[in-house]
């Protein structure tokens, strides 16, 4: 059928499979701006330079300490993780009784302000990182060659993504952290630390942007700009699924991901902006998002 088409069945494989890889990114940048706003109310719009910052750690982890790709797959995340924790005891702590709009202005100044310096130190033509020896080389699957390392990015992000919908959703933690975000004062009554778990949380919803910033580094080019060119796509992800969704998050991240491989095949002029013609038309039908809850 796809030969009459005009399309072969690699190319399809192909582009549904660089679909899924780009769908990984999206639920786990997603996946931590809904953590942050649906847990804290804020609108990170530093989101995207932080993930850059995690490409950019893993890489100055190689060049400076020597330190392999297996290093920097935990330490990046930790590093910039641990860097939230300071922009929001610094600066977004204050904010959490203010209108949206104030986040939202301080974490693009933040993003302008990250993206400057390393712009400033590294230039914009972009920094090579090779895929980790260990996941070199392929599979051939008959109908299409499958790259380890893209095999990999798909399985961490799957794994890092329901692990995390199911810590928040379905464990006692996560419970105590939604309480936390809801109620502070009740929970603070119980002998919970509530500031403590607010500044844990935003700093994980970081390190989960870090960690793609990662698994991005061997594949594509590392410059400043990275995180600017992803995040508007990003917060377009979390409009569709539902501001504040863990699930609509990580479900229409993978969804819309093949949706954009989809139309490469079949209309590949609509492919840059297939996702944005998708948020119009949900926010026509139902203004939440697909899996967000009206108030």
């Amino acid at each position: 059928m796809f030969e009459l088409l005009g399309i072969t069945p690699q190319a399809l494989f192909g582009q549904l499979l660089l679909g899924l890889i780009n769908g990984s990114f999206y639920a786990m940048l997603s996946l931590g701006l809904a953590i942050i706003f649906g847990l804290l109310n804020i609108i990170n719009f530093t989101h995207g330079a932080q993930y850059m910052l995690g490409a950019f750690v893993t890489w100055a982890l190689l060049h400076y300490f020597g330190l392999s790709y297996w290093w920097a797959l935990p330490l990046a995340p930790l590093i910039v993780g641990a860097s939230g924790i300071v922009i929001e005891k610094l600066f977004i702590s204050r904010l959490y009784h203010l209108d949206h709009l104030y986040g939202l202005l301080l974490t693009f100044g933040l993003a302008l302000i990250i993206q400057g310096v390393l712009r400033n130190n590294f230039g914009i033509s972009g920094l090579p990182y090779s895929i980790p020896p260990q996941l070199s080389g392929g599979q051939n699957l008959g109908f299409m060659f499958l790259p380890n390392y893209r095999a990999w990015i798909i399985l961490v992000s799957v794994i890092v993504c329901f692990g995390t919908w199911f810590v928040i959703e379905k464990t006692r933690l996560g419970a105590y952290l939604r309480a936390a975000t809801e109620n502070p004062t009740l929970t603070g009554a119980f002998g919970l630390n509530v500031p403590l778990m607010i500044t844990l949380t935003y700093g994980f919803g970081v390190a989960l942007a870090a960690l793609a910033g990662v698994l991005a580094a061997p594949i594509y080019s590392l410059n400043p700009n990275m995180g600017a060119e992803l995040i508007i796509v990003v917060f377009a992800v979390v409009v569709i699924g539902g501001m504040g969704s863990i699930l609509g998050a990580i479900v229409t991240g993978f969804g819309l991901g093949l949706v954009e491989g989809l139309t490469r095949v079949f209309y590949p002029e609509g492919s840059a902006v297939v996702i944005f013609v998708i948020m119009a038309i949900v926010l026509l039908i139902k203004p939440a998002g697909l899996f967000g809850r009206t108030a």
